[in-house]
């Protein structure tokens, strides 16, 4: 490892494409405590603190909402609007065409479409996102021309993030979205840590070595489910042309554990968000409206309800998600196109209700995990009474940590090894 580090160091190629990442996560940061201006954010910071939904979703702006910055929704418009659009895929097969069949120009398009759906989401996220701050009494109510003002520059920050990711990933070491989102969760980690220990109390040394030694535990087991994996062999026929002979090599194809990643917790906890917001407005009224709105929000408030809802919810969109991105039938075909088959198991469609039936049972653990995964961090920060950083150890932000960490590695290497063989 110390090798590929000085190796790392000593190509100038590499070492200008880290310097210029690390360049724009520093662009990020500033960007991100660059507050609207006219708006005082003294009482937001103290609303994501004791808000833990919230508190989740400020981690992944890197503490840009609860600045109220020029950025503050992060980029979550554009990852909303790449879901949104995979999903239409399955609605209309034009778009399913343009996104799988017509290669990298296809591609372009979508990704296209995908930056100009943003713009609308920003302005509806943002426009949610104000009168909910209003309402709670956090910010001052805002007249019409900075109303206006401030979507302006929201919208403008969520598209400059946008840009800056893709320029990272034009770069070749990672993907430049995940590697935000990255920065933005790693970025409050020292404060947290500060937090936890400028208030020593020797009393709290077992909770302590027990908060670290469930991390440990819960980073190792990420990792292995992160890069678990069941391989399906699969061989192909020998075919001969002319004086030649193709084929006849077998191989395997791998199915992930975790097939669906991170994105089945990002819709739990988008449609977890709703009953709050709903509740938020509506709670002011003095009518039967507001006291059902109050109801409901008290009820999913509640941690427990919370809790089942979310590792549920998980399970759901996980196999939800994983039907949408990977089609057994259209595996099979191509696996008959190419002259390969699974030992055992006739082309066709025999090979699509096999490869089904260990989807499921794969994706069954794949599921569990994740849900898991959700309701981790309530679930040290009961065992442990440690409050400052405990959403770094659970949920979405450590699956997106190690998921990062480990693509980020494998970029690097590849880069490496193509300069290795260029030294021959």
């Amino acid at each position: 490892m110390l090798e590929k580090i000085i190796f790392l160091l000593k190509s100038k190629d590499l070492r200008n494409k880290v310097l210029f990442i690390l360049g724009i996560f520093v662009v990020f940061r500033i960007a991100s405590n660059i507050p609207i201006p006219g708006v005082g954010v003294a009482g937001l910071r103290d609303f994501f603190t004791t808000n833990q939904v919230f508190g989740l979703l400020n981690l992944f702006t890197g503490g840009a909402l609860s600045n109220f910055s020029i950025v503050m929704m992060g980029l979550g418009p554009y990852i909303t609007a790449t879901i949104i659009l995979q999903l239409l895929t399955m609605i209309f097969p034009a778009l399913e065409k343009l996104y799988k069949e017509e290669g990298e120009a296809g591609r372009h398009k979508f990704n296209q479409y995908g930056r100009l759906l943003t713009i609308p989401l920003a302005l509806f996220e943002g426009y949610g996102m104000i009168n909910l701050f209003q309402s709670q009494g956090l910010i001052a109510p805002m007249s019409a021309f900075m109303m206006i003002s401030s979507l302006a520059t929201i919208v403008a920050g969520a598209m400059f993030l946008m840009w800056l990711g893709e320029l990272i990933s034009e770069k070749g070491l990672g993907n430049g979205i995940s590697l935000l989102i990255f920065a933005g969760i790693v970025s409050s980690l020292p404060m947290s840590i500060f937090q936890t220990f400028v208030t020593w109390d020797p009393s709290k040394i077992p909770s302590l070595m027990l908060f670290f030694g469930l991390a440990l535990l819960i980073i190792a087991g990420v990792v292995l489910i992160t890069e678990a994996r069941r391989n399906i062999p699969v061989s192909y026929a020998k075919r001969v042309r002319g004086n030649k002979i193709y084929g006849g090599a077998s191989t395997y194809l791998p199915m992930n554990v975790n097939p669906a990643g991170v994105i089945p917790i990002i819709f739990a906890l988008s449609i977890l968000l709703f009953p709050g917001m709903i509740a938020n407005f509506f709670g002011s009224n003095p009518g039967v409206i507001g006291v059902v709105a109050k109801t409901v929000g008290n009820f999913f408030a509640n941690v427990w309800v919370h809790g089942v809802f979310y590792f549920m919810l998980v399970i759901v969109f996980t196999y939800f998600y994983t039907m949408v991105t990977f089609d057994p039938k259209n595996i099979s075909e191509n696996l008959q196109k190419m002259g390969g088959f699974i030992p055992g198991v006739r082309p066709g469609e025999p090979t699509a209700a096999f490869l089904k039936l260990i989807l499921n049972r794969v994706l069954f653990t794949g599921a569990i995990f994740l849900g898991l995964i959700a309701v981790l961090p309530s679930i040290i920060a009961g065992l442990t009474s440690v409050q400052g950083f405990y959403f770094l150890i659970g949920g979405t932000s450590l699956l997106i940590v190690v998921s990062v960490i480990l693509d980020t590695l494998r970029q690097i290497d590849t880069q490496l090894e193509m300069r290795e063989y260029d030294t021959f």
